[in-house]
């Protein structure tokens, strides 16, 4: 009798594997699967929308209360500085990204620190071999989740905050292309730093770390400036990457160092330079 050589069960599994013709869309599907089937991920998103609208309509709510109060006469004009700010109806129907920022970062990180944690991301680099298209597909979910995030928190919150504001003369208007900048440029800005995140929890690969070096160039790097008065550091303090990607969010005076595309343009540069060296670095260590 002769034996039957066998190839192994897993041996041929993976073969199949690594002549599966594996193209970007397949890629962009299973990460898509990945996050949508987690059950935190719809909640995150809802609450993440009501809390930016609940914190646009605090501050619609406390613009006009100053307002009635100098229209009364009851405070000095100078009190409601808001009602001279032609943009202040727009900057606030925005301001929700203030809290946005905080969980797309969360996201951003967790997408990618999450499967080395779990030690998935070695399945997922053995499907990609070529590893930057995992990244790449990552950075597409992870920015469209964001931007959908940050523009249907903008609409809603433009919607409640508009009946506060018009009768004192600030609410956005969508045909002022100031306005219509800032509404559109929330949700960007949060696309923007959820690519931050990735890029960085794709360099630490812990979550912890990741998340508390970007919380700290997003919200305190920006603050050193009021306490060091270095002349380097305020020379170089318009170009931090949340300080020059905020202003899309403001006023266009030309006063300013960078104007709002500008500063958008200057975040998108800081987030390119990151992404280089996190694909450089995953495509050279090991899972």
């Amino acid at each position: 009798m002769t034996a039957v050589a066998t190839e192994p069960r897993n041996s041929r599994h993976s073969d199949s594997l690594a002549g599966a013709h594996v193209n970007f869309a397949r890629v962009l599907r299973s990460e898509w699967i990945k996050l949508t089937t987690l059950r935190s991920t719809p909640w995150t998103v809802a609450v993440t929308i009501v809390l930016m609208v609940l914190i646009s309509l605090g501050m619609a709510w406390g613009m006009s209360q100053s307002a009635a109060l100098v229209e009364s006469g009851e405070l000095p004009p100078e009190a409601a500085a808001d009602m001279a700010d032609p943009t202040a109806g727009a900057f606030a129907a925005s301001f929700g990204y203030s809290f946005g920022q905080i969980v797309v970062i969360v996201l951003g990180v967790l997408i990618i620190s999450g499967e080395y944690a779990t030690g998935q991301i070695k399945s997922s680099i053995a499907a990609v071999p070529h590893r930057w298209p995992l990244l790449a597909a990552k950075g597409v979910i992870v920015a469209l989740v964001a931007l959908v995030t940050g523009a249907v928190g903008v609409a809603l919150a433009y919607l409640v905050t508009t009946p506060m504001l018009e009768p004192h003369g600030m609410a956005a208007d969508l045909g002022d292309p100031d306005h219509l900048r800032i509404l559109l440029g929330a949700p960007l800005y949060l696309a923007v730093i959820a690519l931050l995140a990735l890029g960085v929890g794709a360099l630490l690969r812990h979550a912890a770390a990741a998340i508390s070096a970007v919380l700290g160039l997003i919200l305190v790097l920006p603050i050193l400036p009021q306490f060091i008065t270095l002349d380097w550091l305020q020379d170089i303090a318009p170009y931090f990457p949340s300080t020059a990607g905020e202003r899309i969010m403001g006023a266009d005076t030309g006063q300013e160092v960078l104007t709002p595309w500008e500063g958008l343009g200057v975040l998108g540069l800081f987030v390119a330079a990151v992404w280089i060296v996190a694909i450089v670095l995953l495509r050279r260590r090991d899972a």
